[in-house]
């Protein structure tokens, strides 16, 4: 670690207190590899809320597609995630993750891409196979009352155990109607048509908040899916944060 990135990281720790348990969170994570789902992420970044890019050694990547709606990404070893740090560029779904070993991973990141994924349960049971036992996630989500999702209803702990149970896949329309009906173009800053537009593509631009997440259908969901949680809280401008470790076999 840089003096740079040191001096950066006391002056972020000592002036903004609400960051302080991440960031001690993040230096737990000094010289670990991992994964991160979607990215790369400001979050993780060196003035981000948990600036885990810094201290890891090692973070791969997954990006469902090659030419996706947030950037190209080419496989191989091709994802810098800080100044000179390359990890392997994976092209899958967030959901099948099958070129991956188990326990490949200390740690895995996702920062506002589960809402994405239309079976979350699915995608996590995944991303608690390539932790190592004990490994942590760390999770973000957006805080609807924050987001173009503030008029929507909160997911139910019970429809994301039904979309698991009946292996929903990234086709599915259920919540569309519910995202244009309370669409609210001022803060989404999309006119209505052109995100309608974009619904009708889903599958390839992966636009839409199929899931709207509270933090306790959260902690439901991880434990679940064979995690315990270890911390949430809130940050601003929108984030709803977990941290959760993966339960001993």
């Amino acid at each position: 670690m840089e003096v740079f990135d040191s001096i950066i990281t006391a002056i972020s720790y000592a002036k903004q207190p609400r960051k302080r348990a991440l960031i001690r969170e993040a230096i737990k994570l000094k010289g670990k590899k991992g994964i991160e789902i979607g990215g790369p992420s400001q979050f993780f970044h060196l003035k981000g809320g948990f600036p885990v890019y810094v201290y890891a050694s090692k973070i791969d990547n997954v990006n469902y597609s090659s030419n996706s709606f947030f950037g190209d990404f080419a496989a191989g070893d091709t994802f810098q995630f800080y100044k000179n740090k390359v990890g392997h560029q994976f092209i899958a779904e967030a959901t099948d993750l099958h070129a991956i070993a188990n326990e490949s991973y200390d740690f895995l990141l996702s920062s506002h891409s589960l809402e994405h994924t239309a079976n979350p349960i699915k995608a996590l049971m995944e991303w608690n196979r390539v932790l190592r036992s004990n490994g942590k996630l760390i999770l973000l989500l957006p805080d609807k009352r924050f987001t173009m999702d503030h008029k929507r209803d909160y997911t139910t702990f019970a429809h994301l155990v039904h979309d698991y149970e009946s292996n929903t896949t990234e086709a599915d329309t259920t919540h569309f109607s519910e995202v244009l009906t309370k669409f609210d173009a001022e803060r989404h800053k999309t006119e209505i048509e052109e995100y309608r537009k974009l619904l009708l593509e889903n599958v390839a631009n992966r636009c839409v908040h199929h899931h709207v997440f509270s933090q306790d259908v959260v902690k439901q969901t991880l434990e679940f899916s064979g995690f315990t949680i270890d911390m949430q809280t809130e940050l601003e401008p929108f984030h709803l944060v977990t941290i959760a470790t993966k339960k001993p076999a």
